[in-house]
């Protein structure tokens, strides 16, 4: 994949002008652009769109869940998921599974890709994931995270960090006590979810529980839950305790969020200084590391009509460029509908219901 093409001088400088205000920062022994961090999302978090984010401001991502058994098995199409551009300056692949053995043979095989960092889904509350013991069913048998931790870390020369919920459910909120075995067994940092497993994305998230681990938290903490919008994202980053958030659902809608979230002042305009043109900037950039990532032209097709008709949620007449997207079934004609519409908006602001259930499944 070559050097994409730069953006325009004008979306240049906005970028720039809200990249100088991030905050460098480390976990563990790993040095992160930015407290703002994409979490990792199945079906989405592939090459280009941890490229894309990371050009957006993310200050590192984390790959999709990937099965450790899908490794060992040699699964073309799971060891395809664990490459890793040259482009990626702060990425982290994330295992799921349930065995140790497993888990460690895997990470192993992760590590020769490259990753800076691999990270144990202990979060996921996805059935087909629970019901073999990996995501979130891990919180449950505590007695086994200190031989899986140290088991994968003595395989291992690059950090490992786990990304956890508050707990199983309400009766069971064991964050506290997972974090004590993870500083005793290894692990860099955890990030945690606001939501137990059975609260699966519904309800809030429950920042009040990560605040006060941050009072006698023994690792690096991520905060992650609920930051859908700029706004939410600043006045969470201004008061938290945590080392860095994750960005999850919230990078779909507005894959702005990275950078307007830095500026307190103008995040609580809830007024984007980006335009339809720079939408289509940024769509532009997508395609264009998708097509040197995906051969066939359907799955090219595929992932992009699902972020464009996210990136248009809130803008007007999205509803009938979602219709038309996902009646397109031709790349270029698809491209061209895009274009059309984004750059039909101008300074259109973007007007999202963000209490409305968005994405309320199947992601890590």
């Amino acid at each position: 994949m070559n050097t994409p093409r730069p953006f325009s001088p004008e979306l240049t400088r906005k970028l720039e002008s809200f990249k100088g205000m991030a905050k460098p920062m480390k976990l563990g022994s790993i040095s992160f652009d930015s407290k703002l961090l994409l979490a990792p999302m199945a079906g989405i978090c592939n090459i280009p769109y941890r490229l894309l984010m990371e050009d957006l401001g993310a200050g590192g991502t984390v790959s999709e869940l990937i099965s450790c058994h899908g490794i060992n098995y040699g699964n073309q199409r799971t060891l395809e998921m664990l490459k890793i551009h040259p482009l990626e300056r702060n990425v982290g692949i994330q295992l799921f599974g349930e065995d140790a053995e497993a888990m460690s043979r895997a990470a192993e095989v992760t590590e020769s890709f490259g990753p800076k960092f691999i990270d144990i889904n202990m979060g996921c509350p996805v059935t087909k994931v629970v019901t073999k013991g990996g995501g979130s069913a891990l919180m449950k048998e505590v007695t086994a995270l200190a031989p899986l931790f140290e088991k994968m870390r003595s395989k291992m020369k690059v950090p490992l960090s786990i990304k956890i919920r508050t707990g199983w459910d309400s009766q069971n909120r064991n964050a506290s006590e997972i974090l004590h075995i993870a500083k005793e067994s290894g692990i860099e940092w955890v990030a945690i979810h606001g939501r137990t497993r059975t609260q699966q994305y519904t309800g809030l998230a429950d920042w009040d529980f990560i605040e006060n681990l941050n009072d006698t938290k023994e690792l690096p903490l991520i905060g992650n839950g609920d930051l859908h919008h700029p706004y939410g994202v600043s006045e969470r980053l201004q008061k938290t305790k945590c080392d860095a958030l994750m960005i999850a659902r919230g990078a779909l809608r507005n894959p702005f969020i990275f950078v307007e979230s830095l500026d307190p002042t103008y995040a609580s305009q809830k007024r984007s200084k980006f335009s339809g043109s720079d939408y289509w900037e940024v769509v532009q950039r997508l395609h264009t590391y998708t097509t040197e990532t995906f051969s066939e032209e359907r799955t090219i097709l595929v992932q992009i009509r699902k972020l464009v008709v996210w990136f248009a949620a809130g803008f007007p007449h999205a509803a009938a460029f979602r219709s038309q997207i996902f009646a397109c079934q031709n790349l270029n004609d698809c491209l061209k509908i895009t274009e059309d519409y984004f750059l039909s908006i101008g300074e259109s602001q973007k007007f999202i219901n963000y209490d409305e259930v968005f994405m309320s499944s199947g992601h890590g």
